[in-house]
């Protein structure tokens, strides 16, 4: 198990962390700048935090108050850079030869071929990094550090430098290891779809802080502030004003509507709505308790599913707007400046007390 409770002061703003990790993938979600990487490099022993308590395994990494602070080299920790920091100079073979652990008693070169033959890296031992595509450089690093022994593995936006194609594959990859490793993993990024295939738990890290740790599901169905469901991709929010809250009942401010919601909290200020969870009334539909009027400002796609930006009785600016993701199979509305009616379902809305 992973014990994290750290403070370091940064230029604008102090990281300040508490989590606990245990056989488990945990993506730490954050925006750019926000201390992801930091964090990382307090776990990996690169910096030391100001004050706070590390353990992993029942060992002590740091300890501010007992002036206890491992080496890098003694957390076996297992840190996979953004740029994979691969020796330019030696081959992929020489590579993973560098990360073996000389005290567990095995033979080096038996090790290499073996990781070599589970990182799907055969016919490529002679070559040297600036013969390896970004995928390829990504498995040798990983092969390194394994061969290392960690306890635990941290990885920092693996993924960010690769096309789609690409990311697609490594994804696979990566959920194959991670199963096959059975180890905790901290997997840190700015992208919900990583978390979404990837991880079993997210904390969400926003300016320093972190928020309590939850499954990827609770995220995306009950994110715990505005700043987590932005991350998680809802991009519709308004200013509530609670009706009757043992009834549901609120006004939506910024979208100038009265809805219903099976889940509406007594201290809610915001409401919000992922773009997906709404659909087009039709003539047909009868006794629906959310009714939004809106008028098509601008429609994107032409596939299957088509983009929107909609305004609302709350007038056609900032929050006021609605962004929508429509199956076009299941729906028909006018073009650009038509108006039609949209429902969301009373459990698809979420709320937040900020």
């Amino acid at each position: 198990m992973l014990i994290a409770k750290f403070r370091k002061q940064l230029h604008t703003f102090e990281l300040d962390v508490d989590f606990q990790a245990e056989s488990e993938v945990l993506g730490i979600l954050g925006p750019s700048g926000c201390g992801k990487s930091m964090t990382l490099k307090c776990i990996a022993g690169i910096e030391t935090p100001d004050s706070g308590y590390m353990e992993l395994d029942g060992v002590v990494l740091y300890d501010s108050v007992r002036k206890i602070n491992l080496t890098p080299q003694d957390r076996r920790v297992g840190y996979l850079f953004q740029h994979y920091a691969l020796f330019p100079t030696m081959t992929v073979e020489q590579n993973l030869l560098a990360g073996f652990r000389p005290d567990d008693g095995k033979d080096p070169h038996e090790e290499v071929q073996q990781a070599i033959h589970g990182l799907k890296l055969e016919g490529l031992e002679k070559k040297k990094p600036n013969m390896l595509s970004g995928g390829q450089m990504q498995r040798v690093a990983l092969g390194r550090i394994l061969l290392n022994q960690p306890k635990i593995l941290m990885l920092d936006e693996p993924l960010s430098a690769m096309d789609q194609f690409l990311k697609w594959r490594v994804q696979l990859e990566l959920l194959e290891l991670f199963e096959r490793l059975q180890k905790t993993v901290l997997l840190v990024t700015h992208n919900r779809e990583e978390i979404f295939q990837l991880c079993d738990t997210v904390t969400v890290l926003t300016e320093g802080k972190n928020e309590a740790k939850q499954t990827v599901s609770e995220l995306f169905t009950a994110p715990q502030s505005l700043s987590a469901s932005i991350l998680a991709g809802c991009r519709n929010f308004s200013r509530i004003e609670i009706i009757d809250q043992t009834q549901g009942i609120f006004k939506a401010l910024d979208w100038g509507v009265t809805l219903h919601s099976s889940k509406l909290p007594l201290n809610a200020k915001h409401c919000g709505a992922y773009s997906q969870s709404f659909e087009v009334i039709n003539g047909s539909d009868t006794g629906l308790q959310n009714i939004i009027p809106v008028t098509c400002l601008h429609r994107f796609g032409k596939g299957a599913i088509e983009s929107l930006v909609c305004s609302t009785p709350g007038e056609s600016s900032g929050d006021s707007v609605l962004y929508l993701e429509l199956n076009t199979n299941k729906s028909s509305y006018p073009e650009a400046s038509g108006e039609f009616q949209l429902t969301i379902r009373p459990e698809d809305l979420i709320f937040f007390d900020s």
